[in-house]
């Protein structure tokens, strides 16, 4: 991992913020170092599956318009008959857009008569038999108020404070390291264009984000804007244009591809200019004007935050884009007890989170090192230069990169712990297509369940490789 300098780690106590898809990796891997002696993972909700966990009900917070990556977490809803919920971007009819032998960590695979796309249902029972053997370790319905660094003897402690969401009881323990898997689905993006304050306040309920959308019937013959084309906004559209008032209008900054576009049976329109508030109208970048406007979905994604970990300077969130002082999109340079897997975006999550976990479990342990922090800053500020403005969303290919690269170099490293994923010339392949057979799978009604059903099959040499330069 670059130039290494001897900086020896003294951890025995960690603890996981998140028992999502990311939390529940680090924990099998930190467990299976065998070299820590208190893993605790503290999660809000009252079972694991992160964003996977579903609520039928979205949350009623909406700030318009949300540019502050540091507002207030939102509340959770308090129904009778459960404990209290925070509600996750989770939609009911939603796919993977990733096949199963690729969404799948490396030790569990999903049921081989399961559809190539997993529902959302079925990933949540996998996320929950794959916790099955670490649920001694979590402490459910425990929300992380603050984490605070305290430095004792040339060693960082970190002590977390965490609420009891049925309670409101905080307790406060100290530890040696802490994971921060606490997501990024969370704290809406809704951009503050012209006038939406005024329009929002005058037609409550009209604006609204992808985080609350749930169902296509509430827009049934209704006149309908979706704002963005990426993964969830193209989705949005196509079951919301199947129920609304036709054309559904799709605001994009860039063309979305043609056979995605049909597929969603709506019509493209540039970025909105403004809101016409007397009107209930919009009007685009082109100049053309839309009146009586029922609906505005904005799926525009979502800022980084961190409200538990104000007290660090600098702050490692400004405007919410980006997590600063980062080697590795993971390791914290000031104290690198402090890591943040799961912040790259445009990759295969589940494989990502164990490779992660792999490189701070081993280096915690003391069989990797890393590079001096002069070393390590110099990576950051490159990378920077390198990545502009959307520093977190890797290059295509740069997340199979990363994986084999971590693969190898955990096997060179030898010593305990776990080995995490290899993808093979097959998984690189299925990487490579697994977008335009998500689309397919979707044209062809969600039944498919294998790549060869839905014309795609491996010749051996399909596969091929992006250099990312990552370890």
């Amino acid at each position: 991992m670059g130039s290494h300098v001897q900086r020896h780690f003294n951890v025995k106590r960690i603890a996981i913020v998140g028992a999502g898809p990311t939390g529940l990796a680090a924990a099998r891997y930190l467990v299976a170092q065998e070299a820590f002696e208190t893993i605790d993972i503290f999660e809000e909700q009252f079972e694991v599956g992160g964003v996977w966990n579903y609520s039928k009900n979205p949350s009623p917070t909406l700030h318009v318009p949300q540019v502050s990556a540091h507002t207030e977490p939102d509340p959770p809803l308090r129904p009778e008959d459960t404990p209290p919920i925070f509600p996750s971007p989770m939609y009911q009819l939603l796919h993977t857009n990733i096949p199963r032998n690729l969404m799948r960590f490396s030790d569990l695979a999903f049921p081989q008569d399961s559809l190539i796309y997993p529902s959302r249902e079925l990933v949540q029972e996998y996320l929950v038999t794959y916790a099955k053997d670490l649920r001694y370790l979590i402490k459910f319905s425990r929300q992380v108020q603050d984490v605070r660094l305290r430095e004792t003897e040339g060693n960082d402690q970190w002590d977390v404070d965490t609420l009891s969401v049925e309670t409101g009881e905080i307790t406060t323990a100290a530890y040696d390291a802490v994971v921060v898997a606490s997501g990024h689905y969370a704290l809406t993006y809704l951009p503050d264009l012209k006038n939406i304050g005024e329009f929002h306040k005058a037609h409550p309920g009209v604006v609204s984000h992808a985080k609350l959308y749930r169902t296509p019937e509430a827009f049934a013959s209704k006149k309908v804007v979706v704002v963005g084309n990426a993964a969830s906004g193209l989705d949005i559209a196509a079951q919301i244009s199947r129920v609304c008032q036709k054309p559904l209008l799709l605001s994009v900054r860039t063309a979305t591809p043609p056979e995605s576009l049909a597929f969603a049976d709506a019509e493209e329109v540039p970025v909105i200019d403004e809101f016409l508030v007397s009107e209930r109208g919009i009007k685009f970048q082109d100049g053309r004007i839309e009146k009586d406007i029922d609906a505005v979905i904005f799926a525009t994604g979502y800022l980084f935050t961190f409200p538990f970990l104000t007290s660090l300077k600098p702050p490692r969130v400004t405007n919410g884009r980006r997590v600063f002082g980062l080697y590795q999109d993971l390791f914290d340079i000031d104290h690198p007890t402090l890591v943040f897997p799961g912040l790259p975006i445009k990759v295969v999550p589940f494989s990502l989170a164990e490779s992660q976990a792999a490189i701070f479990s081993r280096t915690w342990a003391n069989l990797l090192r890393l590079p001096s922090t002069a070393a390590m800053r110099s990576w950051e500020e490159e990378e920077a230069k390198k990545r502009g403005s959307a520093f977190h969303v890797w290059p295509k290919g740069g997340d199979a990169e990363y994986i084999n690269t971590v693969h190898k170099l955990i096997l060179q490293s030898g010593g305990p712990g776990k080995t995490p994923p290899y993808w093979n010339g097959e998984l690189a392949w299925e990487r490579k297509i697994c977008f335009d057979a998500k689309l397919k799978f979707e044209i062809e009604g969600r039944k498919a369940k294998s790549l060869e059903e839905l014309g795609f099959k491996y010749e051996p040499g399909q596969e091929t490789s992006s250099s990312l330069g990552i370890i």
